[in-house]
């Protein structure tokens, strides 16, 4: 069960932290931000809480209450990117790339050991 947690955290963190770094410095995605209409500060914003989130969900230590909340978190910003690319009439991939992610969150959320122990 463990292995299962920590190889759906480690996709899942992989993600976000390669997500980070493209929202704060690959210009085609900066530029793609502000399509979807979102301001600058919020795309840095997001870039900061899922580092937050990936520290949240690795670190063993963290109470389980602070993971859960960064699951919602994490859930929340997959749910935003979809309704996002959707309006912006993107292509139908990105939704599914993020349906997937959702899917690999849940992973990762039902076989969270109840304790923390590493």
């Amino acid at each position: 069960m463990k292995n299962i947690y920590w190889a759906s955290t480690g996709v899942l963190s992989l993600f976000l932290l390669w997500s980070s770094y493209t929202y704060l410095f690959s210009k085609a995605t900066i530029e793609g931000v502000r399509n979807l209409g979102f301001p600058d500060y919020f795309r840095v914003q997001l870039a900061i809480l899922k580092i937050i989130a990936v520290l949240t969900l690795l670190i063993p230590q963290i109470p389980l209450q602070a993971k859960e909340w960064a699951y919602a978190g994490i859930t929340l910003f997959f749910i935003t990117a979809i309704v996002a690319h959707t309006a912006h009439k993107d292509p139908f991939f990105i939704t599914l790339i993020n349906l997937a992610l959702i899917g690999i969150l849940v992973v990762s959320y039902y076989h969270l050991p109840k304790s923390i122990e590493g």
